[in-house]
């Protein structure tokens, strides 16, 4: 009997995630009001937990449309900075277009690989990173690439997804479309939608890069819609795996509440290291 075992290719992978993002981007941006109603008390959250106040430098990690930048952005006012970084330049674009409407002068956009942050060391005050985490192919050397760019005492917060029992508006259609596509379910260590969110997962993440005084907080962010096709068309259209998953499907195979859980976690650099600046 033979076992055929598919090979992850970190590269590959790399550049499909960012093709999503380029091809989604407008839809994220798009659907905007609704990312920030869902994800609202998550952001503040995120903020709060990173300290980010008046007068903070915060990089923002896979930033995707700003809608945390811009929130940062205000928290910070006009003596502090927020630079969003992504790997996609397409979504960013959007990011640059949300501050200037908002009249943001404080926010500065980057192409950036978060695993390879090109940023000047012992820098920031914070770093941020909204549902971005889960796309790090290594995410050891982008959680230490984060403490990197942190000044001794800075603050490390992200949000992500809980276990696909708790997130059941987006495992069910991940399930169904990997299931139709014969698509074969992330290995254990590889990026993923879950892969940050079973008991301790994120705390040891945290810990093994070495930060500090770490926390993590179930809150419960279900996403509401009026209909459950407005549901659907919000992820098809804004999700870029998800966009990406279903393009190998045929159109015929393609009042809501979704159950949701999201994890906001936070470290501290260590207050006795260097500055590296």
């Amino acid at each position: 009997m033979t076992t055929t075992t598919t090979t992850f290719d970190p590269v590959a992978y790399k550049a499909t995630t960012r093709q999503q993002w380029q091809e989604a981007a407008a839809a994220w941006d798009r659907w905007g009001p609704t990312l920030e109603e869902w994800l609202g008390e998550a952001t503040e959250l995120m903020l709060d937990l990173a300290a980010v106040g008046e007068g903070s430098r915060v990089l923002d990690v896979a930033a995707g449309a700003g809608g945390q930048t811009l929130a940062a952005a205000r928290r910070v006012g006009p003596h502090g900075s927020v630079l969003a970084t992504d790997i996609s330049g397409n979504i960013l674009e959007f990011a640059e277009q949300r501050a200037r409407e908002a009249g943001v002068a404080n926010v500065a956009t980057r192409v950036m690989d978060g695993e390879q942050l090109d940023v000047e060391e012992g820098f920031f005050d914070a770093v941020i990173s909204r549902v971005g985490f889960i796309y790090f192919p290594n995410q050891q050397a982008a959680f230490e690439a984060m403490r990197g760019a942190l000044k001794p005492g800075g603050r490390l917060a992200g949000v992500v997804y809980s276990t696909p029992e708790a997130n059941g508006f987006f495992s069910i259609p991940v399930s169904i479309i990997r299931r139709r596509a014969g698509l074969p379910a992330p290995a254990p260590g590889q990026p993923g939608p879950f892969s940050l969110g079973a008991p301790g997962t994120i705390e040891a993440a945290y810990n093994s890069a070495g930060f500090a005084d770490v926390e993590a907080r179930r809150i419960s962010a279900p996403v509401r819609m009026a209909s459950a096709a407005d549901c659907v068309r919000f992820e098809r259209e804004s999700f870029g795996a998800l966009h990406q998953m279903m393009a190998a499907l045929s159109e015929s195979e393609r009042g809501f509440e979704g159950p949701c859980e999201l994890i906001v976690s936070a470290g501290t650099t260590a207050r006795g290291e260097g500055d590296h600046r």
